[in-house]
């Protein structure tokens, strides 16, 4: 009896072993970010409003430029005298100055607005923590060389060097993608060069310089996700920022060209409104305003289960 409970705490503490051994960095901070229910919630209402704007030609009888000259800026459906600007169907958040249907357009300014938030934001990603990481590992008079660069572009205005890279490239929708990306990774490398002269005289780093990894390996595989933390809480708020300057583009003209929209299109269209027919604004805000927080509760999220100090 002896000898088989001894048996028996043996294998337990095998099958413990093997499943600490399995679990790795990202499986138990994606189990961590699942106990986070103001970030689970935020996923699922981001997911809803995703697939609300895939789609969109489903939810509604309406296309996003159809022009109905005999239902021009009719209230919600739900608002108040339905029967005025309903007859001929049902408009859920009213009507525009053309007689479009702002529920429809509203979804279809989701598709414009996530999508350059989203891929903008990568393509910061990608160059603010390259360059960061590489500044910062290096040192001297690279980093040196290399921030002196950084501090140049910031010194031009920012509109000013979207413009540029606008009319030398043409004007097309992929590339206000790429000129928003383009301007918002600086800070981003800012922040990835600080945290990476924190910890690039760890043990670890050290470790893995004496075994030989070369410094491209020591950068991508023990700098990069070491700072991930902090980089994704900056995204969180990046993703905003480009949804905010993508409005302020459009709205100069420079950005999305009707009939596309986007929900900066439609805020700046409803705030000489507010007061007569205050849905133009509210809706778009609304969608908008809940996007962001959802962006937010999640880099929270993200940043409390990535952080190794409130394991």
């Amino acid at each position: 009896m002896i000898v088989t409970g001894i048996t028996s705490d043996v294998a337990e503490l095998m099958q413990k072993a093997k499943d600490i051994q399995g679990r790795s960095l990202w499986t138990d901070a994606w189990r961590r970010l699942l106990r986070n229910r103001a970030a689970v919630v935020s996923m699922v209402i981001l997911s809803l409003i995703a697939l609300m704007a895939i789609f969109a030609p489903l939810l509604s009888q309406y296309a996003f430029d159809a022009q109905d000259y005999g239902h021009i800026t009719c209230t919600p459906s739900w608002w108040n005298d339905p029967e005025v600007c309903n007859a001929g169907g049902t408009h859920w958040f009213g009507t525009d100055f053309l007689g479009r249907d702002l529920f429809v357009r509203v979804l279809y300014g989701a598709r414009v607005s996530l999508v350059v938030g989203l891929v903008a934001t990568l393509v910061s990603l990608v160059i603010g923590v390259a360059y960061g990481a590489t500044a910062g590992y290096l040192g001297g008079r690279i980093d040196a060389l290399m921030m002196r660069f950084v501090d140049v572009l910031y010194s031009l205005p920012f509109i000013f060097f979207v413009i540029i890279l606008m009319v030398v490239f043409n004007r097309n929708f992929f590339l206000l993608f790429v000129a928003i990306g383009a301007i918002e990774w600086l800070t981003m490398a800012r922040i990835v060069r600080g945290q990476t002269l924190s910890i690039k005289q760890k043990e670890f780093i050290e470790a893995a310089r004496a075994g030989g990894v070369g410094i491209g390996g020591i950068i991508w595989r023990h700098v990069v996700p070491n700072v991930l933390g902090p980089v994704i809480v900056y995204v969180t708020l990046t993703i905003p920022a480009v949804i905010l300057a993508e409005s302020f583009l459009s709205f100069l003209g420079l950005g999305i060209q009707e009939p596309l929209t986007s929900w900066g299109v439609l805020i700046a269209e409803g705030t000489g409104e507010i007061e007569s027919h205050p849905w133009l604004l509210l809706f778009p805000c609304a969608f908008m305003a809940v996007t962001l927080f959802c962006f937010n509760f999640i880099g929270d999220g993200l940043r409390d289960a990535l952080d190794p100090k409130d394991r």
